[in-house]
Formats: structure tokens, sequence, C-alpha cells
């Protein structure tokens, strides 16, 4: 059965209960959904197969079983997609757990349970183990408890190795490299033969290096073995432990040849990697982190004209729910009662606000700015932020799980490199070398191979990029970013907030001074939208307050002003009360309100005086952006829930391409995807209705005033909200690639050299040691240089 059989938008799934529209062989919930549709056809991408496909990609439903609960979780210490497999596996194995599911991208989980068999807390309790931590995803501190703690294990790591390197630089590397005199190599030898005492000491300190440093890296061994998925950390421990067991065995058997400078150097100089590349990413929030400021958890129920504080969920359709200026109303319905003015703009991007009167819908979400409003609750009382947010974290789990080139090498590289260590073991014995040599080839190759130098390869690069994006205020969330943003070919923008400031600002006005004078005094009594606009534009110079009589309207506002009796308001506004309205006046609103902007009359003594205007100014630099995006063959397009006539300016410019207005959240999501089916997109947004598209684009750029949830949604935040910063991205995605590949580079570069001196014998252990350092300090070296020059 198709979306439209269903009672659905044809487009983006909204039911047509909200609005219907007619097309070509189908129906749609407004205007804008049929004018994509009409633009882009199903470009090869039917939208119940992307809903399908999301839905597949999920453990979860849209919404959990009857009487289970939905928690959110952060979890730290996830960094791969083994790390999502593992923790959906501990959770799902739960009693009164219907289903989890994980998303390291944004360190959160998502838990169905039974609150009668296992509250939030037994949860969170479950899912902390084998080193991840599981707190509330409001309060956060896991997050900052692991990175602190992670510091104290560098620290730590530090401490003890100099303790273990220490006797290495006086004895032993003198005694193996031969830097002492026959005689006294000879003496040296002989005490670190007899030494136990010093050897048990070398035991104890690597031990708690590997043992407690190292212990996230064990961790991560163990889970990707759990889930039988190798990564990197499984190829690291395995050089680690197997040097650590060969030294203590070496050590029990009298011999010198022990190698805990291995093990010791492997934990630090990964653990510091990690943390170093922790530190830069620190910035980055996890998705949905900050939903609760767009929620809303109660409501005021109206009974018989009695109210009552209930929880939204306690909500059934036909209620009625009493919301007051400034409240957030808290779910999809109808007013039955009372007139006000509705901020729309965190859920549909609409940038002026709406008059509401009975009979009219509103919106889940959006704030009651102006005036009191009594709503019965719609069908299913649901929200229209709930549908955001369900799409959002669908969208985000669909696309997330992108592993990191070592972690995607390592599915081969892990197996193959055990195998080579085992088969040249092997391979020596065959061919009659003693059993220490084969164990010392086959420890070699996998010490060489220990991947280092290519595990910090590409981090290390994209840390840099991140580096110095920060430095020129924009913060990247998402490590594949720079990767992703070489391809980009395509930039939608939204307009309001984005293209524009998303606030109401005067433009002109046509009204005698003692008018405007006269409106300013009266909307400063005002809570309405717009009043703070027109009160600061036209303060009068009154010596005192000279409103003597003031009332509120959902359509504007009315007293008495220094004697004289005066309206500000709608062109209906002035009717209701019965003053004069001249036609030339009216078609100057008329024309006003056509070009996107937000026409208010102002008036005295039973006439209209003039016309104020009011509407959101574009954002500077816009042109500049837009055009410089069009010379480098980026195509350019707009896309916004504003109605057509609010696009009226950015259409004439010849750098952007295409522009589709009155589109809702879920329909801007779908026609992001349609967009992108052969082409590489990059979205630019800050609202919560952005949320959708900006996960569902292969790039997501949120301003950085944009709301929490758009800045959640997006990969890359412009913290000082300069659209310049667009093409500061596109160049630090271009050098952060030359950089990668200069890294993986010489890190394969080392390994085609390093792995066939190892089987041929050449190298012991220690010029293995040395070699991996060595190779890794060049990474580390080359990925501490800026990627742009000072200024660009």
């Amino acid at each position: 059965m198709t979306a439209t059989e269903q009672g659905e938008c044809a487009l983006c799934g909204l039911p047509l209960s909200r609005g219907r529209v007619e097309g070509e062989g189908a129906e749609y919930c407004c205007t804008g959904c049929r004018d994509v549709h009409d633009a882009l056809g199903d470009a090869a991408v039917d939208s119940d197969d992307v809903r399908e496909a999301v839905a597949d990609d999920t453990t979860l439903d849209d919404e959990p079983p009857e009487g289970y609960e939905r928690s959110y979780l952060h979890v730290s210490g996830m960094h791969c997609t083994t790390c999502e497999a593992f923790l959906e596996s501990v959770a799902g194995n739960a009693s009164g757990i219907h289903g989890a599911q994980a998303s390291y991208v944004t360190e959160t989980v998502r838990v169905d349970h039974d609150p009668a068999v296992v509250d939030e807390d037994e949860v969170q309790d479950r899912l902390t183990t084998a080193g991840y931590v599981a707190d509330d995803r409001e309060e956060g501190t896991a997050g900052s408890h692991a990175e602190e703690t992670l510091l104290w294990r560098i620290a730590a790591g530090v401490m003890l190795g100099m303790a273990v390197m220490l006797p290495y630089f006086v004895y032993i590397y003198p005694v193996h490299f031969g830097l002492y005199p026959p005689w006294l190599a000879e003496m040296a030898e002989t005490q670190l033969q007899g030494a136990t005492y010093f050897y048990v000491v070398l035991f104890l300190l690597t031990s708690l290096v590997l043992f407690g440093v190292g212990k996230p890296i064990l961790r991560g061994a163990l889970v990707s073995l759990r889930a039988k998925s190798p990564n990197m950390d499984l190829l690291v421990a395995l050089a680690a432990l197997s040097a650590y067991a060969y030294s203590t065995l070496a050590a029990a058997l009298g011999r010198i040849d022990i190698y805990y400078d291995v093990t010791v150097a492997i934990v630090v100089v990964v653990t510091a990697g990690n943390y170093y590349e922790s530190s830069i990413k620190k910035r980055a929030m996890g998705m949905l982190s900050e939903l609760t400021d767009e929620q809303v958890s109660t409501a005021t129920l109206l009974d018989d004209g009695e109210t009552t504080t209930v929880d939204v969920s306690q909500l059934s359709e036909g209620d009625h729910v009493l919301v007051r200026t400034g409240d957030r109303i808290p779910v999809d319905g109808v007013v039955v009662d009372g007139e006000g003015t509705v901020d729309e703009a965190v859920v549909t991007g609409e940038s002026l606000p709406v008059s509401k009167a009975p009979g009219e819908e509103v919106v889940g979400g959006s704030v009651l700015s102006d005036g009191s409003l009594t709503v019965e609750v719609g069908e299913g009382a649901t929200s229209s932020i709930d549908r955001v947010t369900n799409l959002l974290w669908n969208l985000q789990s669909a696309n997330g799980g992108v592993q990191k080139l070592a972690d995607q090498l390592a599915v081969i590289f892990v197996p193959a490199v055990v195998l080579l260590a085992a088969v040249a073991g092997v391979t020596y014995l065959a061919l009659g070398a003693g059993t220490t040599q084969a164990v010392l080839v086959s420890l070699t190759v996998l010490l060489v191979s220990c991947p280092c130098a290519l595990g910090l390869a590409t981090p290390l690069a994209v840390a840099s990029g991140i580096r110095d994006a920060i430095e020129r205020n924009i913060v990247v969330f998402d490590e594949t970013v720079f990767e992703r943003f070489r391809g980009v070919d395509t930039v939608v923008f939204d307009k309001t907030g984005t293209l524009t400031t998303g606030e109401l600002e005067l433009k002109r006005s046509d009204a005698p001074e003692g008018a405007l004078a006269a409106a300013a005094a009266l909307e400063r009594r005002s809570s309405h939208p717009v009043a703070a606009a027109i009160a600061d534009a036209f303060a009068g110079d009154w010596a005192d307050d000279p409103v003597t009589s003031f009332e509120s309207h959902a359509n504007g506002v009315a007293g008495t002003v220094d004697g004289a009796d005066a309206v500000v308001g709608h062109p209906d506004l002035f009717e209701e009360y019965g003053w004069t309205v001249a036609d030339d006046l009216r078609d100057r609103a008329a024309a006003v309100r056509s070009n996107g902007d937000l026409p208010i009359l102002v008036g005295r003594d039973g006439e209209a005086e003039g016309v104020i205007v009011l509407g959101d100014q574009p954002r500077p630099g816009w042109e500049e952006t837009v055009t410089e995006l069009a010379d480098r063959g980026v195509d350019v397009v707009l896309l916004t829930g504003d109605e057509s006539e609010a696009t009226a300016t950015f259409r004439k410019h010849p750098a952007i391409d295409r522009v589709f207005a009155g589109v809702p959240p879920e329909g801007k999501a779908e026609t992001v995807r349609r967009l992108g089916t052969d082409r590489t997109l990059a979205m630019v947004g800050d609202g919560t209705n952005d949320g959708p598209a900006l996960a569902s684009a292969d790039l997501g750029i949120a301003l950085g005033s944009g709301t929490a949830i758009a800045v959640d949604a997006a990969d890359v935040a412009i913290v000082d909200d300069d659209l310049g910063s667009l093409e500061t991205v596109f160049d630090l995605s271009t050098a952060t690639g030359r950089r990668v590949k200069q890294n993986i580079g010489w890190a394969f570069c080392y390994n085609a050299i390093a792995i066939p001196l190892a089987l041929s014998g050449t190298l012991n252990p220690l010029f293995a040691a040395v070699a991996m350092a060595s190779s890794s300090l060049l990474v580390v070296a080359n990925s501490s240089r800026p990627l742009l020059e000072a200024g660009e």
C-alpha cells in the first residue's frame, strides 16, 4: 500500500489530515512537497523504500512496544562499529529489554525496556561493562570521567615507562648494541643474567603499564574477538602481549634478550595517540543530547474548568490542554478556544510568527509567544518534535557506523599478519632453526607489523584538520568529514537563520513620527515576537509612560497613548475596531506580504496612517558565499519551510540553481535524499526542523547559533555564523586528504620494508621496536604541521 493510499503525503509521509494538495497521480500535505516531487520525481528512490530501508537497518521500531519505555544513554569508550555490535548484544540479552541500538559516532545507546522488569539505572549498570561507562545522556558525566581517566592513564604510562626504560638505556641497550668496551660489556651481561630482582621489578612495572594503562586496548581486542570482527586494537594487543609473554619467559629462563620496552612503547604511543585525537574532538556534541530543550514532558490538562498537570504520555486524542504565553505546545492539535501568536520556527522553519484562532491547527513543539489557547489533542497525541526526533535518530543510525580506515584494513590485515608470523616461525623450525630463533622471528614479524604508524596515519591527519578548523571557529564532529567533503558537488541551504539572520528587523516605514512613537510605546507592553523590533526602532522621547490603556490581540495591540487612541497590527484588527484603512495602504501591505515580509499597520484616532515593514534580513556575505561555490562548480539549492514569497530575493541570484519553498521537516529530508541520489550533497541549516535534512545529507553543516538539535545532527558547526567559512572547510578537506595520503604512504612504505626484513631474520625485536617507534614519530611530526598557511 502506498503512502497516498494510507492517507499520507506521497513525498514526506505526513498525514494528509494536515493538508491535502492534489498532484499528478498523487496527493501531498503541502504545495512544497508537491513542487519537490514535480521537480525531482522519484529520483530512483521511492519514499516508501527509503522508510523501509531505514526500518530494516535498525533494531528498534519507530515506537517502543506497549508498556515499554525508551531510554537514551550516553556510553563512553565507543570508537568503532565493533563497539556498537557488542553493546547491542549486551543490552539485548537482558530480560525486560525489547531491543537496543548503538551509535559510536554519538556515543549513544537507545534501549526499549520494560520498567516493571528493568529500570533505566539497571540498564546503565548492564551497559557499564568491559571498560564502557554508561550514564544519563543529560548528565553526561561518563564522557568527562572517561577523558580524565585517559589522561591519568597517559601520565601513569609515561612515569612507569620511564622507570622501565631507564635500566634499558643504562644496561640493556649498551649490551645489545655493543656500546660498552668488551670488559665492561662482559661484566654488565653477567650482572644482567643474575639480576633476578631486576627482572621482577621490570615485570611488575610492565604489567602495570600493559594491564592498567593499556586496559582500553585490551578491552577493544577482546570485544573484537567476541564480535568476530578483527580491529587494530587486536593487532596492537597481540604485539604488546607477545613481547610481554616472550620477555617474561626469557627472564624466567635466565636470558637477557627481554623486550618489555617494546610492550611499554606500544601501549604508551597508542594511548597517547587516542588521547590526542579525543582531546581535539572534545567539543563535539552527542546527537540528541539536548532534545529535552525542545520536547515537552508535561501538559496542563483542562477538564470541566479544572486544570491538572499530567505527563504528555497520558494525553489521549480529544483531551483539552491549556497553553499559556511562553509555554511550548505539548502535542499537535486544534485550537478550540482563545487566540494567540505562535512561533513555529523551531519546527517548521517559518520565520514569521503565526496567529492562531479557534479551528486552526497547532504544531507540537512550537511556542505560544502571546495569548492563551485551549488545544484539543489530535490523533495519536504526538508532537512534530517527536516525529523529527525519531526521524533524525533513524537517519543518523542508518548512515552511522563508518569505520576508520585503519579498522577497515584490519579485517584483512590482522589475520594476514598473524598467519604470516605463524608461518614464518614454523618455516624456520622446519629449516632446522632453533626454537628460540623461530619464536624471535615470529615475534619480530608481529612487532614490525604493529600498526602504530598505520593506526595513527589517518586519525592524526584528520585531527590536524579538526585542530586547524577550530582555530578558524569551525568545529568538526565526525572524523570522516574531510574525506567526504572532497566529493561534494551540491550545497543545499536552509533560508531562515542560515542565508538570513532569523530575526525580525525593521526594513522600512512610511508613517508619521508620532504614530511610530505611539506604536513603540504600546509594543513595549507586548510579548508578541514583533514587539521588540518595533519598540527598539521607534522608541519615543516620552518623559513618563504615555500609555494609559492597553489591549493585546492575536493580530496586534491597541490602547491609549498620550491621550490619543492607537492601533498597531494587521488590517483585520483595524476592521474590528471600525477604523478606516485606505485602499492604497491595503495594497501596499499586500505587496509587502507577497514579497515575504511582514506588514504592520499603525494608526491613531480612527484611521490607519502608515505601514511598518519587518523582515528577516539576509545574512552578510551570503552573496559572496553562493557565488564562490558556483565558481567552484558546486550547484547551490535553497530549501526552506517558508512560503515561496519569502524567497524572492534569493530566486533572482544567478548562483542559486533551484529553490524549494514551503517544505516541512520530513519533506526536507526526503528532498535531500532525492537530490543526493546521483550527487554528493552538503546541507547547511540552523534549526530543529533542519535536523532530519542535515542527517540525510552526505554532509550536514550547522551554524553555531542554531538550535541544539541542528548542531547535534550536523557533521560541522560554524561557530561564528560566518558563511565564508564554507570555503575554508573545502580548503581544509583538500589539505587533509593530502596529509592522510602522505601518512598512509609512509606507513605502508615502512611495512613493505620492515616485514620482509623481519621474515629474513635480519631484524631482531629490539630493532623492530625502534623502527616501529621511528615510523610513528614521523607520522606524528608530519601531522603536527599546519594544513593551511596562516591567514587562510
